[in-house]
């Protein structure tokens, strides 16, 4: 069977599993709409550590912990661990996860590392170069704010455009073997790097918006689907600015989304409460979101199949400060039911 599909996508053969997930947030993730859902909020936002690099190494280390320890597996049965964060030589992943003494991949997608490591990772092991790999990804906005924008000392105004990056981060388990599964992943769509010329870093959404609908165009015409066939097309950190772009460019092409459409970034956060402007972003906001709030839906059947299309702004402070533009990247995973997969089948 030509796993291939389309001119960007691939349909698994043998479908692997996540039989394991986890989603550790920090004190403002865990004041907001999905506070229950969540498997750890941490007492504070350092995590017991000194510095908000290691609070964001900490949090990383206990979800991949807690994530191996729901699918009842150690770490020595990883074959590979793919795994990613925003800072500058991924060091929240370096030294959050060594102890673990996994073969890692470190991987860098900006926001959209979540849907990069799931993608890898299921593509890893429906080939056969692996049984069980882990893929986790995190963010930390003190860590984050320090690297791209201001330190936090210098309490810079916010506009209502930007998003709040998200403290927290999930973990996932995947597996050959349908092990009281979770979901299965049916296949991936890889995006291309899009840039509309946009220079703006407080408005993240109008850069991830493009590289979004692009590629969830691409994943409906390489799959011949039509929006209605997914029960929610999701989407990691475009908030409401963002979410409007999106809408329009998608009408361009003669798609309409609004039915099934979610963005994470707008559901962690309740933006009129809690100050988050367009909403939340971060490689921990897809993530967390993913596994505490869609997954449990996958496993229990009341979705059958979705979407999830986390975006990435790919900046630096370097290329920011150089007068560059700020391109933006998008990667598709599709998730289904196992449940409604057994149904069919029985």
């Amino acid at each position: 069977m030509d796993q291939q599909v389309g001119s960007g996508s691939l349909c698994f053969a043998k479908a692997p599993f996540i039989i394991g997930t986890a989603s550790v947030v920090g004190t403002k993730e865990g004041e907001g709409p999905l506070a229950d859902a969540f498997d750890c909020i941490g007492p504070d936002d350092k995590f017991g550590q000194q510095t908000w690099e290691a609070a964001e190494s900490s949090l990383q280390k206990e979800a991949l912990t807690l994530a191996l320890g729901k699918a009842d597996q150690k770490p020595e049965d990883m074959r590979y661990l793919f795994a990613g964060d925003l800072l500058g030589q991924l060091i929240a992943s370096s030294f959050g996860l060594k102890t673990f003494e996994i073969p890692l991949f470190g991987l860098y997608g900006a926001c959209s590392t979540c849907g990069e490591a799931l993608a890898l990772s299921a593509m890893t092991v429906a080939a056969g170069y692996a049984d069980r790999v882990a893929a986790v990804t995190s963010s930390h906005f003190a860590s984050a704010e320090k690297q791209f924008r201001f330190p936090l000392e210098y309490a810079n105004q916010r506009p209502v455009s930007a998003t709040w990056t998200v403290t927290g981060g999930g973990a996932f388990i995947l597996s050959k073997e349908a092990k009281q599964p979770l979901a299965k992943v049916a296949g991936v769509t890889t995006g291309k790097i899009v840039d509309y010329g946009i220079k703006d870093s407080m408005n993240m959404g109008a850069v991830m918006a493009p590289a979004a609908a692009e590629l969830i165009a691409q994943n409906l015409t390489d799959f011949k689907r039509k929006p209605e066939d997914y029960d929610r097309i999701i989407t990691g950190d475009l908030g409401e600015v963002g979410q409007q772009i999106l809408f329009d460019l998608l009408l361009k092409k003669g798609m309409n989304i609004r039915k099934q459409h979610e963005d994470c970034g707008m559901l962690i956060f309740d933006s009129q409460t809690q100050g988050t402007g367009s909403g939340g972003s971060g490689c921990g906001c897809a993530a967390s979101v993913l596994s505490a709030h869609f997954l449990p839906k996958l496993a229990s059947g009341e979705l059958e199949r979705i979407l999830f299309v986390p975006t990435g702004a790919l900046l630096s402070t370097v290329s920011f400060n150089e007068g560059q533009t700020i391109p933006g990247i998008a990667h598709g995973v599709v998730l289904e039911s196992c449940v409604s997969s057994a149904k069919k089948e029985g």
